[in-house]
């Protein structure tokens, strides 16, 4: 045993372990918020020589596909597929499509001047615009005002896309909103910022030094009064409206396109290259001279025609074994290997963000309704979200259009009780949730609560729903009793 021990004191004498020493780690981003948010724009636009001309100005790797330069003489086309656009278009139809209004709760007035307001400013129009610009660039803001030049009577919604809006944070919490606007006066840049906040509008105009001038100093601002008006500090005539967070840009909200370009640019490729292959594959006539088609009435030979009349001219045959014949050649596409690589391009391009089915591509055939919604999954996750967000920011968009319109109309301010509706996308019929449900009821796995949710959705706002969940529950004989009450009346 003694010699034992002598073998652990060695070791633990001769092991010494140290922590590691701190180290940091630097990553340089290569775009500002606004940079990026003009990159995404040019990818939502879809245009190809955009595309080129971009990449060409970005500091990123010259293997990205639009950004490679093509060897001399032997030059690809470079397609886009439009999948971005398409993508974006998509959801916020499939959105505006299901909002189903605006309900106010016992107040007809107030819905009458939200409705003549919602019509006056195109809300859908304005909506399906909000809505694309969260997707591509990740927030917005609404912004109410008045011009009695325009509407005399109703305010007017106007939204603001990330790249001109500023939010100014408290604690976490968004207690200021300024809107930037760049105007053009003698050839002379200026940037007028509103600040929008709770009980307050201030504006400040800035020369492109930033120098600070007087609000009203340019043509363009004229209608400026002032620095600014105030009124009730409950109340803010901007609305935020953010998608996600983002985790490269702090504060700002996130977009479908992050993580996303890397995608896109791989799906351009493999179209570009399957597109190539078959302009190069394409079938090629060796004519001998004597046989090239001739103009019956000169007989001159007819010039070959890249659209009807493309051919190769070769030399006859003059050998004794020689026979001059027209000869055709197909070179042979890898049409398998194209098409799976496309496919797998665009699966990395859509996942998470919309299911192909959406979109109109048949992966596989449908059997059912059930089958349907099955593939239609990654696109309820995806809705489910902007859902979520219409329904948090549009009834703080109609408390500040009915609290604008009673500040400009000098009325006394009541802020609106509203429910915002939406109804189901790719649901089976009632008649089959309500089957389902009913059998899961009978069998004690669903309760009151779960059912009425299942039954309705969207389609209902939560306080109907509760409503909903107490007359069912009355009807059955269930209700709630005081547990101190039941206390009480216990005899010990």
């Amino acid at each position: 045993m003694g010699l034992i021990n002598n073998v652990r004191d060695k070791l633990r004498s001769f092991l010494r372990i140290e922590p590691p020493q701190q180290s940091t780690i630097t990553i340089q981003q290569n775009l500002d918020y606004y940079a990026n948010a003009a990159k995404n724009r040019i990818w939502y636009r879809g245009n190809s020589y955009e595309l080129s001309q971009l990449y060409n100005q970005l500091d990123v790797s010259p293997t990205i596909f639009w950004k490679a330069s093509c060897t001399k003489g032997m030059e690809i086309r470079k397609i886009h597929t439009g999948l971005p656009k398409l993508i974006v278009d998509t959801l916020s139809n499939i959105i505006i499509n299901d909002f189903n209004g605006v309900d106010f709760i016992n107040s007809d007035t107030q819905k009458e001047i939200w409705d003549n307001t919602y019509k006056a400013n195109k809300g859908d129009k304005l909506l399906h615009k909000c809505i694309k610009d969260m997707l591509v660039v990740g927030d917005g803001a609404f912004k109410i005002t008045f011009d009695e030049s325009i509407d005399e009577v109703y305010p007017i919604i106007e939204f603001y896309p990330g790249e001109n809006v500023e939010y100014t944070r408290v604690r976490g919490r968004i207690t200021e909103v300024i809107f930037v606007t760049e105007y053009i006066d003698n050839k002379e840049k200026y940037t007028l910022k509103e600040h929008y906040g709770y009980g307050y509008i201030k504006y400040r105009l800035y020369r492109e030094n930033g120098d600070e001038i007087p609000p009203n100093s340019i043509e363009q601002t004229k209608w400026i009064d002032g620095k600014g008006v105030a009124f009730d500090e409950s109340i803010m005539l901007a609305v935020p409206c953010i998608f996600g967070d983002s985790e490269q840009y702090k504060g700002r909200g996130g977009n479908i396109f992050d993580g996303k370009t890397d995608d896109f640019d791989a799906l351009d490729e493999a179209w570009s290259q399957w597109m190539d292959a078959l302009r190069a594959a394409r079938s090629k006539s060796y004519i001998p001279e004597c046989l090239l088609p001739r103009n019956p009435d000169t007989g001159m030979i007819i010039k070959p025609n890249a659209f009807d009349n493309r051919y190769i001219s070769t030399n006859n045959d003059m050998s004794e074994t020689g026979c001059n014949k027209i000869t055709l050649d197909q070179p042979n596409i890898p049409h398998e290997s194209y098409l799976q690589t496309y496919i797998t391009a665009l699966d990395l391009c859509l996942q998470g963000i919309i299911s192909p089915s959406t979109l109109g591509i048949d992966v596989k055939k449908m059997d059912n309704a059930e089958a349907q919604r099955e593939k239609e999954k990654t696109t309820l996750y995806t809705r489910g979200n902007l859902v979520q967000l219409v329904e948090e920011f549009m009834p703080e968009l109609v408390k500040a259009v009915i609290c604008g319109y009673q500040i400009w109309h000098e009325l006394d301010i009541i802020p609106p009780t509203v429910a915002i509706n939406f109804g189901e996308y790719a649901n089976p019929s009632f008649e089959a949730v309500v089957e389902t449900v009913t059998k899961a009821k009978q069998g004690g796995i669903m309760s009151t609560e779960s059912c009425v949710e299942e039954l309705y959705g969207d389609s209902k706002d939560s306080e109907w729903k509760e409503q909903e969940v107490a007359r069912l529950k009355a009807e059955q004989g269930v209700q709630n009793m005081d547990s101190s009450s039941m206390a009480d009346d216990l005899e010990i």
